[in-house]
């Protein structure tokens, strides 16, 4: 639309409502116009140009004029009548892909969101983190074929997906564009490309608003639909993986879960070949439940003792035992079904949100490491027991009261035994540095687990020996705002057209 276009239908609403030029301008400035009456009416007769957002501004105190004199002069009917649903906008675009979504494969999602995103008057493409966090790939669609995986630490597409921060960009061939995270309540799933035609939209925030309803929304429905198909996770699976990998990948929980009180995110590397880690959690309004197991080997024998002793953790847990009988309960699980062939070490760790108080069991394992005020201030040596599934004795709980803000760090030795070509061990002052510059940086705690996850690769030359697995907790009620979408920087970048 011309500024001359939207200024005579400006006059011609303005004149149709009977609003005066003063009681105009009294509107206008309260929206927060900055000329004054004058001004105002030598623009509505057409003398004066006025900019775009200062037009915006007379046409919003225009319609909310004109949306007044409805309001007052509506029909009433004889009980509450709900509004039909709308055409257009971010409840049309959320009702859209509900309906195209359901009852169909994972292959439609680009579909149900190019039919929900036309409804913003935008277009759009889903990209989806690999399992292995390196790059972001695209599902095919009407705008996605051909389109290649955009790196997640080199690209605009990959700095909202690693700071949960919507990136606003126009390429060298002028194409103008929002790239919106996808997050499944706070686990990163990928980035919504958001194509626009006018570049004001960029800095439209109430487009960014509706942006993040729908990736929102998005996100858990690709959580759902991975369950009953391959469309998901074909996007996301950029190397084949082993038999043992894809055991303990489905029995892993989510990668990044928080409460009001505490926010946990792990990972287990290398994610086409794990075999022997895992870990596990269960977060309520009290307690934040914490496990951490490493069996011995690298096949599936030890992919099946990991599993069986998260199964065992799980189920103890859920009946309500503590800590020492959640521990006999998976020493006996892998005891029983191994006889000494294959056995685990392992943290279990309970931690009472409301104080503070961290109890934990540690059955041969690393230390867990307590990171106060974004430095590690030490190991937690105590509460001691055997191997799981190897031999018997005492077991004693180890306790530490925490400070807010403190965050506990769980690890294997793949972590701190990672050896370079020349031999060299990363180590636990290499850990320790690379947990504290990454926590000294604000980052949402899963990049921190990426970060540090990223740094033992290329430690190992990008192939690991063994496996490693990092679980953080954070006990907080701040940390949760790194979880939370924030507005757009500006950008530009030429690697999409």
């Amino acid at each position: 639309m011309t500024p001359e276009t939207q200024r005579q239908m400006i006059r011609t609403a303005q004149t149709k409502a009977h609003l005066g030029v003063d009681e105009l301008w009294m509107r206008y400035f309260a929206l927060g116009g900055t000329v004054g009456p004058v001004e105002l009416d030598a623009f509505l007769h057409g003398a004066l140009d006025l900019p775009d957002d200062q037009r915006d501004h007379v046409a919003l105190a225009v319609n909310e004029y004109l949306d007044s004199l409805v309001g007052a002069n509506r029909a009433p009917y004889s009980h509450a009548i709900r509004a039909p649903e709308p055409e257009k906008g971010p409840l049309s675009a959320l009702t859209a892909l509900l309906r195209g979504t359901r009852m169909v494969p994972p292959d439609a999602v680009p579909a149900a969101v190019d039919e929900a995103v036309q409804r913003l008057g935008v277009r759009a493409v889903v990209y989806l983190a690999d399992h292995e966090r390196q790059a972001l790939h695209p599902m095919p669609g009407a705008h996605g074929h051909g389109r290649e995986p955009l790196g997640i630490d080199t690209t605009p597409a990959g700095l909202a997906y690693r700071l949960l921060q919507t990136q606003a960009t126009v390429t060298d061939g002028n194409q103008a564009r929002l790239w919106v995270p996808i997050l499944a309540g706070v686990e990163r799933i990928g980035v919504l490309d958001v194509m626009v035609d006018d570049e004001a939209d960029l800095r439209d925030p109430m487009l960014h608003r509706q942006c993040w309803w729908l990736t929102g929304y998005l996100g858990h429905l690709l959580v759902a639909l991975d369950q009953y198909g391959d469309a998901v996770d074909a996007v996301r699976r950029a190397r084949p993986r082993t038999a043992e990998a894809e055991l303990i990948w489905h029995v892993l929980p989510p990668l990044t879960a928080a409460t009001d009180k505490v926010v946990v995110a792990g990972r287990v590397e290398p994610a086409h070949d794990m075999g022997g880690d895992a870990f596990d959690y269960a977060l309520s309004a009290t307690r934040a439940h914490l496990a951490v197991v490493d069996a011995t080997g690298h096949d599936l024998g030890a992919g099946l003792a990991a599993a069986a002793a998260v199964a065992a953790y799980r189920n103890a847990r859920r009946a309500g035992g503590d800590l020492v009988e959640q521990a006999e309960a998976v020493h006996r699980a892998i005891a029983q079904q191994f006889d000494g062939r294959i056995y685990a070490s392992g943290v279990l760790a309970d931690l009472d949100v409301a104080t503070g108080r961290l109890r934990y069991v540690d059955a041969g394992h690393p230390a867990p490491l307590l990171l106060r005020a974004g430095t590690v201030v030490r190991t937690l040596d105590g509460g001691r027991r055997p191997l799981l599934g190897l031999g018997a004795g005492a077991t004693t709980v180890g306790e530490e009261d925490l400070e807010p803000g403190d965050t506990v760090a769980l690890y294997t030795d793949g972590i701190t035994e990672a050896r370079d070509d020349h031999g060299r061990q990363l180590g636990l002052d290499r850990l320790a540095e690379v947990l504290q510059r990454a926590t000294a940086a604000a980052l949402p705690l899963p990049e921190v687990v990426r970060q540090v996850c990223t740094v033992v690769l290329e430690h190992q030359g990008g192939v690991l020996r063994d496996d490693a697995t990092l679980l953080l907790v954070h006990w907080t009620t701040a940390g949760q705002a790194r979880l939370e979408p924030r507005l757009a920087a500006r950008a530009t970048a030429p690697e999409v057209t």
